[in-house]
């Protein structure tokens, strides 16, 4: 057998200089180093960085081999090395990124892919019927009707103006189908957030509310929307998240229409709203156009009520405001979920 180096893993917080060598070895391959990579497996073979692979949750990414070693024998070793770390790390669902042209290389690996950003990125995963066998459990929950909804939230927490947006759509349609984001990337937990959904809607007799998954708003569609906060915006990160929708989940359910509330505040979220339009409405797509409709946001004295409002408003313990901009299911879970602001605010 080819000797191929010494694998090992790197963060790459602790070890400054070995990730400068990483970087190098990603820019000669015309890749840049992705921040939200949270280990790397480094493959070193006389003394330089000749492989690596990076993962970041369940998404490899920053796969790089040396030009002059691009055989198939440490292709594979870096493949399985990079994929047994993701299972030591109880990961065993994973995504890829590639460009379109490396897509028969990843195959090598045992990945198949999703949707393609023409002449940009492809999206894999390493299961040839994971995305049919979603789709197939959504086909179950499929409700006919010539106008069919749909609705995408964080709910981080659920105002007043999602059950607006919500209560909009559902009147508009024949029936509304809601999915509620289920990174735990967020100040409220999946769980909280689901539930909070769940108890404002419980008044909408025409909607079904979904659990998220991978395929719709993740680290792995859109790792952009959970840096938010950095602002930054990468419309191919859009693009596949949008085409999963519209290939995918839209085709399962009978979806024809995507609602969503103006956004005068968040600058990533704005750019995915415009992204909307492109991605979901053109003709020249294998699946059909999606309208995409867009709500002018709720307001609260003559302010438009947003999540991040709520939040920022938590921090100051100003109870009062809040109660203007959430229903009141949400205050009685921010009330005893923050007792302390409670007490300050009286």
């Amino acid at each position: 057998m080819t000797h191929t180096g010494t694998f090992y893993t790197l963060r790459p917080k602790d070890a400054p200089p070995e990730l400068e060598e990483v970087r190098t070895l990603l820019a000669t391959n015309n890749l840049s180093l992705d921040e939200q990579v949270e280990v790397f497996v480094v493959c070193r073979q006389q003394g330089r960085v000749v492989a690596c692979a990076g993962l970041d949750h369940t998404t490899i990414k920053c796969v790089a081999v040396a030009a002059d070693l691009r055989g198939e024998a440490l292709s594979l070793q870096l493949g399985s090395e990079i994929v047994k770390l993701a299972a030591e790390r109880g990961q065993f669902h994973l995504f890829l990124y590639s460009a379109p042209h490396n897509r028969a290389f990843f195959r090598g690996w045992g990945f198949y892919p999703l949707v393609e950003v023409p002449q940009l990125v492809v999206l894999m995963e390493n299961s040839p019927v994971a995305i049919q066998r979603y789709c197939d459990g959504l086909r179950k929950l499929r409700v006919p009707g010539r106008k069919i909804g749909s609705i995408v939230m964080n709910a981080n927490p659920f105002t007043l103006g999602h059950r607006y947006l919500v209560e909009q759509a559902a009147a508009a349609c024949d029936w509304l189908h809601v999915f509620v984001v289920r990174e735990n990337a967020s100040m409220f937990s999946y769980d909280d957030r689901f539930a909070l959904v769940a108890a404002g809607l419980g008044h909408i007799g025409n909607v079904t509310l979904h659990p998220g998954s991978d395929y719709i708003i993740s680290r792995a569609t859109f790792p952009g929307y959970f840096l938010k906060e950095t602002k930054v915006i990468d419309h191919s990160w859009a693009a596949i998240d949008l085409l999963l929708f519209r290939d995918y989940i839209a085709p399962a359910l009978g979806i024809t229409h995507r609602y969503v509330g103006t956004e005068p505040f968040d600058v990533v979220t704005n750019s995915y709203n415009e992204d909307m339009r492109q991605w979901l409405e053109q003709p020249e797509a294998a699946a059909a156009p999606i309208t995409v409709v867009e709500l002018p946001r709720a307001t609260a004295t003559g302010i438009p009520i947003s999540a991040t409002e709520v939040r920022k408003l938590l921090a100051r313990r100003d109870f009062t405001t809040i109660k203007e901009l959430v229903p009141a299911t949400t205050l009685e879970f921010l009330e005893k979920a923050f007792p302390e602001a409670v007490q300050a605010a009286q």
